[in-house]
């Protein structure tokens, strides 16, 4: 959530960002008007029970007439504390609620629009011309089942469409992706983590996972907790209701989990193979940093993802993401997005977000700085989303004859195989 004082102070600012994320700038005038109920019906509710307290001290030295009437007062006064608590209370109540609603302040660097309104910032990497050496390129569904690596048919038969098996070599080669992201985020200094796939209510909440993108989350209700759709909430909540001390700063952690989407709103999007999927694993970065550090440590989340789909071997450009496409958390989002042969245009792989003081603020994580103690920053960055690293491997590295070759960086992982070779029949 925002910080209050920010927005009695500067509330064209935060109408300015909820404009940008197309989100309803109504929402600031009734969350300004909510607090300041608050703040005024607690300032009425400490003068009553002031005069309460002294009207008290004075009943046991009345006698006859004036204490009948201070004790008639004192009734009327211990009604009017009750109202004016009653009214506090529901203030406040109905400003957290308000608060809750609110996305981050959108930084003042991301460009103005909706999803196809981004900005490519580079690009790298050479897209192959699979004409000029004379074959037409498969796509990944058939590179997978040419080499016994992907089953959706029986995925759809067991748990229904969005579900697959990653088989033989297909399973081998997720095990090489995660042992070979995780060894470079651990070379980089990241805290390896094994998460909980399933959160409570505070804690995806906290995260910002429980408003706009509420749709796609998986909840069980029979136990109250809700299946992540990435490892970035268990590792935000992770610290709640913490004060860490400012010399353990950075703090970052690695996480790996299988990650849950109901993929809401996406129905005819990216039907065929393993790109858009229900159930998928992830390697997460995450970061805890001083608020005045996170913008540049986005930017070594930014080159830790650069780092590692070139040692894929993949092109790619970084975009980035536009205000309506940011997500409640994100104050500023930047994708990397691979090139997709047969689809013949850029699909994200990794992102990386500043969510800033937002998160914490809602967890309740602050950082102590001698006697100071206030809100520090979070930040997340993907450096594999298993599936569609695999899409993008098998499209971009596949040969006329249907086998694939395998990046250098994997292939410690992979026995020493050079190659995935097809399937005999």
């Amino acid at each position: 959530m925002i910080d209050l004082r920010l927005l009695r102070e500067d509330p064209d600012r935060v109408r300015a960002s909820q404009r940008a994320r197309g989100e309803d700038v109504a929402l600031v005038d009734a969350l300004l008007s909510a607090d300041e109920r608050r703040r005024s019906s607690g300032v009425r509710f400490d003068e009553l029970r002031a005069e309460q307290k002294a009207l008290g001290k004075l009943i046991p030295k009345a006698a006859g007439e004036e204490k009948s009437e201070l004790l008639k007062k004192a009734g009327q006064l211990a009604a009017d504390v009750k109202a004016a608590d009653a009214e506090r209370d529901a203030a406040a109540t109905e400003t957290q609620e308000l608060l809750q609603r609110l996305g981050n302040l959108v930084h003042p660097d991301v460009p103005v629009g909706g999803e196809e309104d981004f900005v490519t910032l580079e690009k790298h990497g050479t897209i192959r011309d699979f004409a000029a050496e004379g074959f037409e390129p498969k796509d990944h569904l058939a590179l997978g089942q040419i080499l016994g690596a992907i089953d959706v048919e029986r995925g759809a038969k067991v748990s229904g469409s969005r579900f697959y098996f990653l088989t033989g070599v297909g399973a081998l080669l997720e095990l090489a992706l995660v042992n070979a992201a995780m060894a470079q985020a651990t070379a980089a200094g990241f805290t390896p983590m094994l998460t909980p796939a399933l959160v409570r209510p505070q804690s995806m909440a906290g995260t910002g996972f429980l408003g706009q993108a509420a749709q796609d989350v998986y909840h069980l209700a029979d136990d109250d907790l809700y299946l992540v759709g990435t490892s970035e909430v268990p590792l935000a909540a992770y610290h709640m209701d913490e004060i860490l001390d400012a010399d353990r700063l950075p703090l970052r952690y690695a996480g790996f989990s299988p990650c849950f989407r109901r993929e809401a709103g996406s129905h005819g999007k990216d039907t065929r193979g393993i790109f858009r999927v229900h159930q998928f694993d992830k390697v997460e970065m995450f970061s805890y940093v001083a608020p005045e550090d996170s913008q540049a440590e986005h930017q070594r989340l930014l080159e830790w993802e650069k780092q590692w789909l070139t040692s894929l071997e993949l092109p790619y450009r970084v975009i980035d993401v536009a205000s309506a496409d940011l997500g409640a958390s994100a104050s500023r989002k930047f994708d990397c997005e691979a090139w997709i042969p047969t689809q013949g245009k850029y699909r994200e792989l990794t992102s990386t977000s500043d969510c800033g003081e937002f998160q914490s603020r809602r967890l309740s994580i602050r950082v102590r700085e001698g006697k100071q103690v206030r809100p520090l920053a979070t930040l997340n960055g993907t450096l594999c989303a298993v599936p569609r690293t695999i899409v993008a491997i098998l499209e971009n590295h596949q040969q006329a004859d249907g086998s694939v070759r395998v990046p250098e960086v994997l292939r410690p992982y992979l026995g020493g195989r050079e190659v995935l070779e097809p399937v005999s029949k």
